[in-house]
């Protein structure tokens, strides 16, 4: 027994890590986190740079030590003593480039499940004093073989969700009563270069970077406004993934099926090599979806390549081609939808796109406090619409088909230079950039052949019976933004930055009116030559105050600029118009809010938002004052104020009640956005007091996961209230295009495996098979409401070598 006393109390033996942080020049780091990797658990320094671990068993440990500004450290210490202390000292950034490409992924250690933040300084961007957010897509459980947005951004506030396809294959999210209609409210970007149609005149995304190609996807809200464009809504940018920096060669391929035929197949290869990191992936993707009509098959791939010319410079060369081609089964009305949702009332509908993208960037390390990065991207792109535009309450003629024909042919460079300085013997960043951006791009609409098959040429190229434009783009920028750590709690960041715009409209446009009786009455050409050159400053501030290690305050405020969509001015739909004298959008966004965390147990971030428009551009509906028939009408409603709050909160419950060092882990969340929307000062009685559509006032999302080990299980519930589709606020009519979007709620269950170089992921979407729609479309993929998928199935089976 005195045996057995001895040796139990040799192997319980436990002792405490304590010790303080310095720099180097013997200055106390305080908020520095220390993560011990063995026990995953983290502690973090307090004001005067001490910390203390709780009671760990004797050991060898590694330990890192974080802290903004300074370089990661890790450093292996062996704890054989009740007490053992440690002085560890920290070096202000002063890495090669290769070493910030690997610390950028520093941000997602230890945090597993989590909702992440940016680094106030990541590489030359800037993002202290802005609400933002990362996504780590290999912390989601989702369907990812037909990007689930649903669930991808579950634990992301604000935002509503558009469910146009079943495939996944374009994105539709809209933040704070902004329109989700291809994220166009977003300056959308791939490593940072623009993915969009157009930056400026036709800011849709009609691409989608594949899921199970994403590292992660990082969000700033408006205040990204000053860094990455004017848009309302902010910056979207996925970052696709690397190679694998510790092999040559690592091969993974995911094989998917699911309801309705669904087939996906991803295969990457990525590794590195010397001065080389390469990371390439294939992705094709076919299905019916679950209406007639409605078959779709895809093909992406891409290609990254990162060549280290020394510690000093390095060059990034990327490659993105996506072609697809969809049937349409058109929209619904609501009558259709109560009776049967599963019906298609068009089978001649087609859509296609063709995205071709293509990046050069150089980074440049001048100094251990300087570096440059400068990117040159471009797209050649088309995207072709065919079949009838009528409304959803006609019956197809079964005559022409209108085909709308767009092509994109858009280049660009954005240059950044970041410098780290002293300022009254206080750290100081500086970020200064230009961007010049030029784009010329083509629309035409007329008729296509009276057949069902996807044949995308017109009768008569020569003579279109619609429209002919090119759009001739210019943008100019310069911007900077600059950190002034006034106190080791406060920093403040200012910036501005000035845009010269020119857009033109050189072309023509067709417009015919028929009688009853289908004979044409009216046939004229108009030809229209338009330029619109202007020149604004837009400012804005952020602030960051930290109370406490665990507790952060911040605040901004930006000014926002939208131009007008040019593509829109002369396309011609019965259901939908454009005024003529429709003029830019201008505003601001404004946030306040707490953010912060305690150890790998709790993560919040509560705030409340203010995003205010003059010349709000929206939907009213007018009556056609020669066929009598109604239509919407896209014009400058009136001013528009926009307040809400967001509020994000995780925890794991396992750690926070039973042990905090246990391969258990028992996550929730919970994700509410409350959000008040109203048009102010209109020009019409029509609009004033109206609420600003496509705006949820209650969005509600929370789950619940279980992980042990390698197996995981997470459940979610997402609620979204009723809300309109019109500026009028009307509830129903005929041809559906407007109307209310009545609540839904959807649950989502999934599960991931993990046996060595073998992974399996399995899920069920919309659990109780919710009969829902979140949208009603004016044109393709509608027009009229599209309903959302019912219950439906995948399993992935992945292999990684």
């Amino acid at each position: 027994m005195i045996f057995i006393f001895i040796l139990s109390s040799v192997f319980s033996q436990e002792g405490i890590i304590s010790g303080k942080i310095l720099d180097n020049k013997n200055k106390l780091i305080p908020n520095c986190k220390i993560i011990i990797k063995e026990t995953n658990k983290i502690y973090f320094s307090d004001e005067k740079g001490n910390f203390k671990t709780d009671s760990i068993p004797y050991g060898d440990y590694t330990i890192q030590f974080y802290a903004e500004l300074y370089v990661v450290k890790n450093e292996k210490f062996q704890l054989n003593q009740k007490k053992l202390s440690l002085e560890i000292k920290l070096e202000l950034e002063s890495m090669t480039l290769k070493e910030i490409e690997e610390v950028k992924v520093v941000k997602s250690l230890n945090t597993k499940g989590f909702t992440l933040r940016m680094r106030s300084i990541d590489g030359v961007m800037l993002s202290q004093g802005k609400k933002n957010e990362v996504i780590v897509l290999d912390d989601v459980l989702a369907n990812k073989a037909t990007n689930s947005s649903r669930q991808i951004y579950s634990k992301i506030p604000g935002l509503n969700i558009w469910e146009s396809d079943g495939a996944g294959m374009q994105l539709g999210i809209g933040g704070r009563g902004l329109s989700p209609s291809r994220t166009s409210n977003f300056n959308t970007r791939q490593n940072g270069y623009d993915i969009s149609a157009d930056a400026l005149g036709y800011p849709e995304s009609y691409y989608t970077p594949p899921s199970e190609a994403i590292q992660e996807i990082q969000l700033i809200r408006g205040a990204a406004s000053l860094q990455f464009g004017s848009q309302f809504g902010g910056l979207l940018n996925f970052v696709t993934k690397t190679g694998n920096k510790e092999k040559t060669v690592e091969l993974t391929t995911r094989q998917s099926i699911g309801s309705f035929n669904l087939w996906n197949n991803f295969i990457s290869l990525g590794g590195s090599h010397k001065t080389w990191n390469y990371y390439t992936y294939y992705q094709y993707k076919k299905g019916d979806d679950w209406r007639p009509n409605s078959q779709f098959n895809m093909h992406v791939g891409g290609i990254n390549l990162i060549k280290y010319l020394n510690e000093n410079n390095l060059i990034r060369i990327e490659f993105t081609k996506m072609y697809s081609l969809s049937k349409q089964p058109g929209g619904l009305t609501d009558v259709h939808f109560k009776q049967d949702a599963s019906v298609s009332l068009r089978n001649r509908n087609w859509f296609e796109v063709d995205w071709n993208l293509a990046s050069l960037s150089f980074d440049h390390e001048f100094s251990k406090n300087s570096m440059i990065n400068t990117r040159f991207f471009g797209l050649l792109a088309s995207r072709k619409a065919l079949g009838f535009l009528g409304e959803i309450n006609r019956v197809d003629p079964l005559k022409e088909r209108d085909l709308i024909w767009g092509d994109f042919k858009n280049f660009g460079n954005e240059t950044r230079y970041l410098l780290k300085y002293k300022l009254f013997n206080k750290s100081s960043v500086l970020l200064v950039g230009a961007r010049y951006y030029q784009g010329n791009n083509q629309s035409r609409q007329g008729w296509s052949n009276d057949g069902d098959g996807p044949d995308f040429s017109y009768i008569n190229p020569d003579n279109l019976e619609g429209s002919s434009y090119k759009f001739p783009s210019k943008n100019i920028a310069f911007f900077a933004e600059h950190i002034f750590y006034i106190t080791n709690k406060l920093a403040i960041t200012p910036g501005f930055r000035y845009e010269y715009i020119s857009t033109k409209a050189n072309g023509s446009y067709r417009e015919t009116i028929e009688n009853l009786a289908g004979t044409i009455i009216f046939d004229t050409n108009y030809t229209d030559n338009r330029v619109n050159n202007r020149d604004f400053l837009l400012g804005g501030i952020g602030i960051n105050y930290h109370f406490k290690k665990w507790l952060e305050l911040y605040s901004n405020f930006s000014q926002n600029y939208r131009s007008i969509n040019f593509t829109d001015m002369q396309i011609q739909n019965a259901n939908f118009k454009i005024d003529p004298n429709l003029k830019d959008e201008r505003g601001y966004n404004f946030d306040f809010g707490f953010r912060g965390g305690v150890l790998n147990k709790l993560n919040f971030d509560v705030s409340v938002f203010i995003l205010s428009y003059a010349n709000r551009i929206g939907t009213c509906i007018k009556v056609d004052e020669k066929l009598y028939n109604t239509y919407q009408y896209r014009t400058n409603i009136s001013e528009s104020l926009t307040k809400g709050v967001e509020a994000l909160v995780e925890t794991d419950l396992w750690k926070v009640l039973i042990n905090d060092t246990s391969d258990f882990s028992f996550k929730t969340f919970i994700n509410v956005s409350l959000i008040d929307a109203k048009y102010i000062r209109s020009k019409e009685k029509a609009f004033e007091n109206k609420n600003v559509e496509l705006v949820p006032p209650i969005s509600y999302k929370c789950g619940v996961s279980f992980s042990y080990k390698t197996f995981s299980l997470a459940f979610q519930y997402s609620f979204t209230q009723e809300h309109f589709s019109d500026a009028t606020n009307s509830e129903h009519q005929a041809n559906a295009v407007n109307g209310l979007i009545p609540a839904y709620s959807v649950m989502d269950l999934s599960c991931k495996w993990k046996i060595k170089w073998l992974q399996l992921e399995t899920g069920i979407n919309n659990l109780m098979n919710e009969k829902y729609f979140t949208r009603r479309a004016t044109g393709y993929p509608g027009p009229g409401i599209m309903p959302s998928l019912p219950r439906n199935f995948y399993l992935t089976l992945q292999i990684q070598i």
